[in-house]
């Protein structure tokens, strides 16, 4: 490849002189000259002056390529974003060509984003979903995509005399045979030997959920035990990936008696489960725990869509005159009211749950399908990322343990999740009290006065901060509202050792998120140390581990297999 530094030649410069000549010759082919007919939201005057502005923008950039620093003049300013865009961070992409390249796709990215906001007669809902079919577009065509158009790849391919591409071509076509596209090593993790391998015991297990107990590492704990529901639609093990960012060992060294439950991936014989199975599971839980310890209630955490049946888990318990059972919950960036829940809300329209429908023809949804949901909300850094990297460069994966995780899909039944969709993301029905019902018990969560612990994460993509704080609104009990740096992994997965991130705590009311951030005292580092002495205030007193305290010993209940247990493992 030529030394990025090389100017274009004459030549080079006639030749793309005339392709932009062409260029714009086609556009006013296709009628967005001045004597076009107005159409609305498309060729009207407003959108004229703005396709004026873009040609504009157009030639400058030309100009700039042309001639970097006319006499006398400074260069053209280059598009802001592009500074910190990872795609275009090589030096390569500095060769003029490349550069006119990676700008003209910035500078069109732009006036498409503009276009889209300037349709009229689009309710707020369609507007959202065209934007984000746009930018999910945009993030498609970026050069960094092409080989032909992305220096790195065909200075790449020189150096490897064409291995990168082949190399390449093996990963692709290993993704296309499983179905699924590959973010890490494969080989570097496994479940039990180097992921989820906090020791314990599996004491309790159903057709849907087995619960795990794990070993006291303190010689007293809390009187009051902790059980954790992680989301179905992941592997619990987020919360348990290497020892130094596992939340569940650094609770159990906080010397608590933690609990986790671990959900059995969908099958065929799983095909009627319901949103009430899962509610009814959490209560079963609870009450084993309960009774395994002797003791009247539990913390209890839920994360994502489990902290969602949390809630309504609360509202069931609180409607049957049960309520003393949780003594806390806690939730991990979890909605209960789904009126602005973001990005998700895009695949919720009619055709996305009919294809749903389709795709579970055995009463279950392969879990691939949900990843695949995931990487679109982030498809610039979780597809295309990898398209360029491991399909065009040739490259090895990376290890990298959350990745692994976020690879490791779990099916999910499909009449639950059509149910979960509609009710909730579409029609938002949790939040109308006896809308749902859980086993025929109405559910009311302004009825619910379990002190509750609600943390959200300031840059997340699936459960947004705006719509996590819709909660504190919503129960009647005392609540404590914390917003965490990140997002909705990483704002959650955060060890104090690691001294990460920050958080946002404000003890005065507040009617909106804005409200609470304007007066909230920042504290850097990990918002857990907070969250545990918001556990002890709620009752400090603590017990001798002996008895049903050391897993698998206590009368009731003996150990079943060791943890991480069974269903994490099945596929």
């Amino acid at each position: 490849m030529a030394d990025q530094t090389d100017a274009p030649s004459l030549e080079d410069m006639q030749h793309w002189t005339w392709v932009m000549g062409r260029a714009q010759q086609m556009m006013l082919e296709a009628g967005l000259g001045a004597g076009a007919p107005v159409v609305p939201g498309f060729n009207d005057s407003a959108t004229l002056a703005r396709i004026g502005d873009f040609w504009s923008d157009s030639l400058k950039l030309w100009q700039r390529f042309l001639d970097p620093k006319p006499a006398g003049e400074e260069s053209a300013a280059p598009v802001k974003e592009a500074v910190k865009d990872r795609r275009f961070k090589s030096e390569a992409w500095q060769n003029p060509v490349f550069d006119w390249i990676r700008q003209s796709y910035l500078m069109i990215a732009d006036q498409l984003l503009k276009q889209v906001d300037a349709l009229e007669g689009l309710d707020p809902k369609q507007r959202e979903q065209f934007r984000f079919a746009t930018q999910g577009f945009i993030d498609a065509m970026s050069p960094s995509n092409f080989a032909f158009t992305n220096p790195d790849v065909i200075q790449k391919t020189i150096e490897t005399r064409g291995e990168n591409l082949l190399k390449g071509l093996s990963n692709m076509l290993s993704d296309l045979g499983k179905g699924q596209l590959t973010h890490t090593d494969a080989d570097a993790f496994e479940v039990g030997r180097n992921l989820a391998t906090t020791p314990g015991k599996v004491i309790h297990r159903t057709d849907l959920f087995e619960l795990i107990h794990y070993t006291p590492t303190t010689e007293t704990v809390l009187e009051t035990p902790l059980v954790i529901f992680p989301p179905w639609i992941n592997r619990f093990y987020i919360l348990d990936l290497s020892p130094e960012k596992s939340f569940i060992r650094w609770a159990v060294d906080q010397g608590l008696s933690v609990f986790m439950v671990s959900w059995k991936s969908a099958d065929a014989a799983m095909a009627e489960v319901t949103w009430d199975d899962y509610v009814l599971a959490q209560i079963e839980a609870i009450d084993v725990i309960r009774d395994q310890l002797d003791v009247e209630s539990v913390h209890a955490i839920g994360y994502c869509v489990a902290g969602t049946t949390l809630a309504a888990t609360l509202a069931y318990l609180t409607a049957k005159g049960e309520a003393e059972k949780v003594s806390s919950a806690t939730f991990f960036t979890a909605q209960v009211d789904f009126a602005d829940a973001g990005d998700l809300l895009n695949f919720v329209d009619d055709a996305q749950l009919d294809m749903i429908k389709q795709l579970s023809p055995e009463g279950y949804l392969d879990g691939r399908y949900m990843a695949a949901t995931f990487n679109l909300l982030r498809g610039r850094d979780l597809i295309w990322n990898y398209v360029a990297n491991n399909y065009l460069l040739g490259q090895d994966y990376a290890p990298f343990d959350l990745l692994h995780w976020n690879g490791d899909t779990t099916n999910l039944p499909a009449k639950w999740h059509l149910a979960y969709l509609t009710d909730l993301y579409r029609d938002n029905l949790l939040v109308r009290p006896g809308a749902l019902a859980i086993a025929g018990t109405p559910l009311d969560l302004k009825k619910v006065r379990t002190p509750s612990y609600v943390q959200a994460g300031r840059e997340d993509h699936i459960a947004p901060a705006e719509s996590v704080w819709k909660v504190t609104h919503l129960f009647a009990g005392p609540l404590k509202f914390v917003l965490a740096g990140s997002g909705h992994i990483a704002g959650v997965v955060n060890p104090p050792a690691a001294g990460k991130y920050q958080y946002w705590t404000n003890d005065k009311p507040a009617s909106s998120l804005a409200e609470f951030v304007a007066g909230a005292t920042e504290t850097k580092g990990s918002w857990w140390p907070d969250w545990i002495e918001w556990i002890r205030d709620r009752g400090d007193k603590k017990v001798a581990v002996k008895g049903a305290r050391i897993p698998g010993k206590g009368k009731k209940r003996t150990a079943i297999t060791d943890a991480p247990g069974d269903y994490v493992r099945a596929r």
